[in-house]
């Protein structure tokens, strides 16, 4: 459902988050080896949602990236519009650009059920809810 970037970037939100809780900072490298995403990969990813505001960084010797209190408040919609758009919450299951209620695919009704679920979820689910289950061990980012 999402793209591989995504995956990546909300697995990194989510282990920032989780280790930033006491007012730390976490490096690339830490981050890398703590959601299995390749170094270089992943700092395009990291320096994209820093710009967009979704997590913060700090250079220097105690630098790294952290959040904040109202990047905790997002929703993991935030997440997924700045990656990916907003595609996933409003298009075609095939993928066909024609697809509406008027002219659907043969997916669409279907579709458009699951698609207003996961939609429902990612907006109303924030990071600091999921970050509230990886500190209690309900989720885990890593086999």
């Amino acid at each position: 459902m999402f793209s591989k970037t995504c995956e990546y970037a909300m697995r990194a939100v989510f282990f920032i988050a989780h280790k930033t809780t006491a007012g730390t900072r976490v490096g690339i490298k830490e981050i890398s080896n703590g959601i299995d995403s390749p170094e270089p990969f992943l700092a395009k990813i990291l320096q994209d949602l820093s710009r967009r505001g979704i997590i913060q960084s700090a250079k220097g010797p105690n630098g790294g990236f952290f959040v904040d209190g109202a990047t905790l408040n997002r929703p993991l919609s935030d997440i997924v519009e700045v990656v990916d758009g907003d595609g996933i919450f409003t298009g075609c299951g095939l993928g066909l650009k024609q697809c509406s209620e008027t002219n659907p695919c043969p997916l669409h009704h279907e579709f458009k059920a699951i698609r207003n679920q996961l939609s429902a979820m990612l907006h109303d689910v924030t990071i600091g809810e999921f970050n509230e289950d990886l500190i209690s061990g309900a989720a885990v980012l890593k086999k």
